[in-house]
């Protein structure tokens, strides 16, 4: 099938501890002069481009332009190519999507009136398998976000070696403002829409904001009655009921958990002796702080879009899980002072874990980041200038792509048993789980030690130089 492309605060402050000075030609320069270049909208180079500076080509130059995930995303990938030595065309493959799909969404509200909404699929590569990502409802969600989740969930694979490739989705609609039944629709006419994209062997979509197992029912539903037989592997994170895998509900919460304790012990502190902020308490970062409850870790605060709860003494997560369950928020908990959510990051607290959106620790707060260890639970929430700080002063980052890469490696399981029409238990999920994330973090630890590289960049350079082999031994057709 061919391509189808779419038209003051807060409190006390650890001191910073400081690097040596970097050489001016250093990854950091490097980055900061693709990111430089990447301000304005990109378009990559011809196909058979010979020109060695190759992928971006910027157009109607406007240096102040707020830069993106998208933009990060290519950073990171112009840092591992550049490591990796691989050439132009190389990088140009890896920096475009492989297929773009943009389809308008109507919608009849229950109301009988009409609205229109805009989805997006992207496959940005399948070079390692099937297409694999989640399908987001936020009324945020445009096209950039999407090409930049779908760049991620490609590495994410990669480095945690399930054989996918990646590929993301979304509608631009905010869940909260419409019934269970405009959801229903908007869903099942965006899946007929998408449906020449996706299949148990072409792209297989799992939850991700906005979405739930629910989300995935309808969409299993769909594609099977399209295709006249019922489909279990079509998406993954679906109910107990119609083939979801046991563990798949808490697999990204405990893949960030899992890494965090790791992170701590790697940096000398115990888990039970420890503190953790964390920041969002919905599908990741709920059971993320019961989890790390669970381990020990004192939860010192959670936020929500409405706000934060502090206790410096540390907070009952259990008793907090309930009150959110009676009234939406936590806000209004008894057991913790209300706080500002930005104010969240800034906690002293030896662990900070940045479990809801992209871009929230920036070049404008990076600095008074008071955490050693950061855990990326959401995707991108850290950009790419908070980045170097937050390396300058020692702040240890988990990336993303193998912070939450529980989720992606259940729901390669979830699929595994759906293919074999054969269930595991709960207890061998968790312990696979924990024997993959495990592997991930020793090699991705490994490699950084051993090139001086912080752990974003050694994730990815792992990750890419995976990519890139199976490209290249699968050649080029024609």
């Amino acid at each position: 099938m061919g391509p189808a492309v779419a038209s003051s605060h807060m409190l006390v402050k650890r001191s910073a501890k400081t690097r040596p000075t970097r050489p001016p030609n250093s990854a950091r320069t490097m980055r900061r002069d693709y990111r430089h270049s990447m301000s304005t909208t990109t378009t990559p180079a011809p196909t058979g481009s010979n020109d060695a500076a190759a992928v971006p080509t910027t157009t109607a130059a406007t240096p102040s332009a707020a830069l993106g995930p998208l933009d990060d995303a290519r950073a990171q990938l112009a840092f591992a190519v550049d490591h990796l030595g691989l050439d132009s065309g190389m990088h140009q493959l890896l920096a475009t999507p492989r297929r773009e799909l943009t389809v308008s969404v109507p919608l009849r509200r229950d109301d009988g009136s009409t609205a229109l909404f805009i989805g997006h699929r992207v496959q940005h590569n399948f070079s390692r398998g099937p297409a694999k990502g989640g399908l987001r409802f936020s009324p945020n969600v445009d096209l950039d976000e999407v090409r930049a989740l779908a760049m991620w969930m490609t590495w994410k694979c990669a480095l945690v070696d399930v054989p996918y490739g990646g590929a993301k989705g979304g509608i631009a609609i905010d869940p909260r403002q419409h019934s269970l039944a405009e959801l229903e629709r908007v869903t099942r006419r965006y899946t007929s829409e998408i449906m020449p994209l996706i299949g148990p062997e072409q792209d297989i979509p799992a939850p991700d904001i906005g979405t739930d197992e629910r989300t995935m029912a309808w969409m299993m539903d769909t594609y099977s009655v399209n295709v006249g037989h019922t489909v279990p592997g079509v998406v993954t994170g679906k109910p107990l009921s119609l083939g979801g895998s046991l563990g798949r509900a808490s697999a990204t919460s405990r893949g960030v958990a899992h890494v965090a304790v790791l992170a701590m012990r790697h940096r000398g502190l115990d888990p039970a002796a420890s503190t953790a902020a964390v920041q969002g308490f919905g599908k990741v970062g709920r059971d993320g702080a019961r989890l790390l409850a669970e381990a020990g870790v004192g939860i010192r605060a959670v936020s929500d879009v409405y706000g934060a709860v502090h206790r410096a003494e540390g907070l009952d997560v259990a008793a907090l899980i309930e009150h959110v369950d009676a009234t939406g928020s936590v806000l209004g908990f008894a057991g913790g002072e209300e706080i500002d959510g930005a104010a969240l990051l800034e906690l002293d607290v030896d662990t900070l874990v940045p479990a809801a959106v992209e871009g929230v620790i920036t070049e404008a707060n990076a600095e008074r980041v008071a955490a050693r260890i950061v855990v990326e639970g959401a995707n991108g929430p850290t950009t790419e200038a908070a980045d170097a700080i937050l390396r300058e002063r020692d702040v240890l980052v988990v990336p993303d792509i193998l912070a939450n890469a529980g989720g992606v490696i259940v729901s390669y399981f979830e699929w595994v048993q759906a293919n074999q029409a054969y269930w595991w238990s709960e207890d061998e999920v968790n312990e696979k789980l924990a024997e993959r994330m495990t592997k991930a973090w020793d090699a991705v630890l490994g490699y950084a030690t051993s090139n001086g590289q912080s752990m974003r960049e050694a994730a990815t350079c792992l990750a890419v130089a995976r990519v890139t082999e199976a490209h290249k031994l699968r050649g080029l057709y024609p």
